[in-house]
């Protein structure tokens, strides 16, 4: 049971590349209120990346385990990689009376959209293009070129799922998009959610 009606989770998705992580984390430092539910995954780090602060780390093995325990209220394979939401963290974050954050794909936002104890709101994020994704892929350079080609050919899976979410923003320019996120989530908070 949340300590506030108005506590809820906040989901956003996009195709990869599309703007979705820079998103959640200006959400995170600009509402003290939300916190972002780390997740579990058997990726590889990479640079700079903190074990506890951007995700948990963890082998295949440990990841299947979990969900033979029924560790995590999500979870899917996403690029040869597991990725999961554990009960336990999304219930601490709970108890401290904030709202969360999921950076997670229309998987994972399908699977938390059943539990009502969740309050889940859905925003789907879009490129203006593929053209114009294929190009922030490249510019991020984190990504390989195998890993890119695979990326975009994933696109066309990613953006099908858009008609699922409760609100739908195009990242043409980062800051007018998370303008128009800001000014939903004001209304959101100021609304009663059961």
């Amino acid at each position: 049971m949340l300590k506030n009606e108005r506590n809820f989770s906040l989901i956003l998705s996009s195709p990869s590349g599309a703007g979705k992580t820079t998103l959640t984390k200006k959400i995170k430092d600009n509402f003290t209120n939300f916190e972002i539910s780390i997740s579990h995954t058997t990726r590889k780090a990479r640079i700079g990346e903190i074990e506890g602060k951007d995700y948990f780390f963890t082998t295949v093995e440990d990841f299947k385990e979990k969900i033979e325990s029924n560790y995590f209220y999500e979870y899917a394979s996403i690029f040869g990689n597991l990725y999961g939401s554990s009960k336990h963290y999304i219930k601490l974050i709970q108890q401290q009376n904030k709202n969360l954050l999921f950076d997670i794909d229309w998987q994972g936002a399908r699977q938390l959209s059943n539990y009502r104890e969740l309050n889940v709101v859905k925003f789907f994020i879009l490129p203006p293009s593929k053209d114009e994704l294929i190009k922030r892929l490249k510019l991020r350079r984190k990504d390989k070129e195998k890993s890119i080609i695979e990326r975009v050919s994933f696109y066309e899976k990613d953006i099908i799922h858009w008609k699922e979410y409760d609100y739908i923003f195009i990242n043409d320019d980062l800051e007018t998009c998370y303008s128009q996120i800001k000014t939903t989530i004001d209304q959101l908070l100021n609304k009663k959610f059961y």
